[in-house]
This record gives C-alpha cells, structure tokens and sequence, in this order.
C-alpha cells in the first residue's frame, strides 16, 4: 500500500492545528493510561484546576502531556534519539523508574493477547533505525507511523512508550506539514487488538494499513 502524505500544510498551519486541538489530543492520549476524564474535564486540568474524583496521579499523567505536546509543536529540534529522550523524560516525569533515560533491564508489557516480553534496547541499534529511517525515500506519513510502532514495541522508554512514541511520531507529521497522528476513541477496540497482533508477530503492515486509512487527522486549504 502506498502512504503517501495526505495533507500537505506549512509548517506553521500543522502547530496551529495541533494547537486548536490539543485537549483533545491530550484526552486521547491519556486513555493510554487508562484515565477517564471528559473532555471538558481534561480541559479543566489543562487550565491549571483540580477536578473532583480526578486523581492527583491522573491529573499529573495530564499535565505533562500538555507539556509534552506543546514542546512536540513548538520545538525546532529534529527528530533523533535525543530528541525522544527529552519527550519522555516530560510525558514519564511521574510514573517512570528513569525518565529520559533507555530501558537498561528487562521488560514487559500485558497485551489483549497477554504478556509480551520486548527485546533489549540497544542505544546504537535504536539510533541506527531512527537516522535510516529519517534518511530513507518514504513519505513523512509512513515513517510517522513506523517509528511510532516501533517505538511501542520496543518500549525503548521504561515507562510512556506510547505517548511518547506518538508524540515523536506526530513531531514529524507537524514539521512536514502532513497532518496529525490520532486515533478516535471509538476505534480504539480494533487499535489495541491490531497493536497487540503486532507485538506477537512483528509484522508492522496491517496495522500501518489500518492507521493510514482511520487515524490521520488534517485539514485541506
């Protein structure tokens, strides 16, 4: 399947539109970690206030992914392995063993087709991926997508692997101007069932189809 770039705005037009939508970015993302918070709520946090019933550990797991999103859209960094170290040492501030920091030991991650055990994170292999893939002839879309997933399977982060992943994957779809990343919550039954498909098998293609056609956001000017 080709992937080519959907959308095709500035620079500057993609922060706009990730700025006009970022509680509701933020509200998705957060269902990573199993936070139920409305949208108004999110909001709410967003604007600095508590929520009733909204846990402190919650409300924190929000906040930085505000802060992790506004340095996704107003960074001028280029994507690299430094790059998404700094986004997860914001998006994990609270709930990682290191933040920042590659995972140095074992992991595992509980899936819809239970537990998957990842491989060890090698600095220079990750470094590698991400610079081959920079460098390669694929659309900005497509290598969006792919390092997105393969950051997730690789959980290269001790904890916030898919925030980060999508916020790294989103820095490139907002710096080429190609759209947003963002799966819509009423999709995320096929998602995380396609996510954990992909974890067992290693085979990417089935769900960058399935992303390509339901999970790219943008506006045509």
């Amino acid at each position: 399947m080709n992937y080519a770039d959907k959308y095709a705005l500035t620079k500057d037009q993609n922060r706009r539109l990730a700025k006009m939508n970022l509680t509701r970015l933020v509200f998705t993302n957060s269902r990573f970690e199993g936070i139920n918070t409305t949208l108004p709520q999110t909001q709410t946090i967003i604007d600095g206030l508590g929520v009733d019933g909204v846990s402190i550990d919650d409300i924190n797991t929000i906040v930085q992914l505000k802060r992790g999103w506004q340095f996704v859209i107003n960074s001028d960094d280029n994507v690299s392995l430094t790059f998404e170290e700094k986004v997860n040492e914001i998006v994990a501030k609270f709930d990682s063993l290191d933040p920042g920091h590659l995972r140095t030991g074992n992991g595992l991650v509980n899936t819809l087709n239970g537990e998957f055990t990842p491989p060890r994170v090698k600095q220079e292999d990750e470094e590698k991926y991400i610079q081959s893939l920079l460098n390669s002839d694929l659309s900005i879309t497509e290598k969006a997508m792919r390092v997105m997933y393969h950051n997730m399977r690789q959980q290269i982060f001790w904890d916030g692997n898919k925030r980060t992943a999508t916020l790294v994957a989103n820095k490139l779809m907002i710096d080429s101007g190609a759209g947003l990343i963002n799966v819509p919550l009423d999709k995320w039954g096929t998602w995380n069932q396609l996510i954990s498909d992909y974890y067992d098998s290693g085979d990417v293609i089935p769900l960058l189809d399935w992303t390509y056609k339901n999970g790219i956001y943008g506006v045509r000017l």
